[in-house]
């Protein structure tokens, strides 16, 4: 049970109802839109990370599925492992993100970006060789931008576990 109230859309300005009914209401943007301008440039960050860059989406995904394992974000791993699948991520990868060092179903490009995950949560940054390894796989952009879609899953992971958001049934994820 989330630890304060979500808010109540019927009671939002006409463009947070929006974006709620964009974002089918979840949780996590009905607990965020509480704060409605900060709500809103959340909203495009995530839309940006997710829709705009020109890093894999499969990357993007395990990383960002890691990165809430990490965290210890049941609901940043189910939603994220589920919008992995609809980009190309396997079921055997999902399954092996846990412990993904001793998985043989990631590509060199991959566990790069896994190790450099790892680094940035656990260390707070990645090491040369980690740093050096990604960066010789991946655009300066694509570089940028998987930096930036970690940190802003870690910031996200942080506020599910903060507020206690509750997971939501599968029917209204799915549907």
């Amino acid at each position: 049970m989330a630890r304060i109230n979500y808010s109540d859309p019927s009671k939002a300005s006409d463009r947070t109802r929006e974006i709620l009914d964009k974002n089918r209401n979840a949780n996590i943007f009905r607990m965020m839109a509480h704060s409605p301008s900060y709500f809103e440039q959340y909203c495009r960050l995530g839309g940006a990370i997710r829709h705009k860059g020109e890093l894999d989406p499969v990357v993007r995904e395990l990383a960002i599925t890691r990165t809430g394992i990490l965290c210890e974000a049941p609901y940043e791993i189910v939603a994220h492992k589920r919008i992995g699948k609809n980009v190309g991520v396997t079921d055997a990868q999902n399954e092996a993100l846990e412990n993904w060092q001793a998985a043989t179903c990631f590509n060199e490009v991959q566990r790069a970006a896994l190790a450099f995950t790892d680094e940035i949560v656990k260390l707070n940054k990645p090491t040369d060789a980690t740093f050096k390894a990604i960066a010789s796989k991946l655009t300066p952009g694509a570089l940028v931008e998987l930096q930036l879609s970690v940190g802003f899953y870690i910031m996200t992971s942080k506020f599910l576990e903060t507020f206690e958001i509750d997971l939501q049934p599968v029917a209204e994820v799915v549907g």
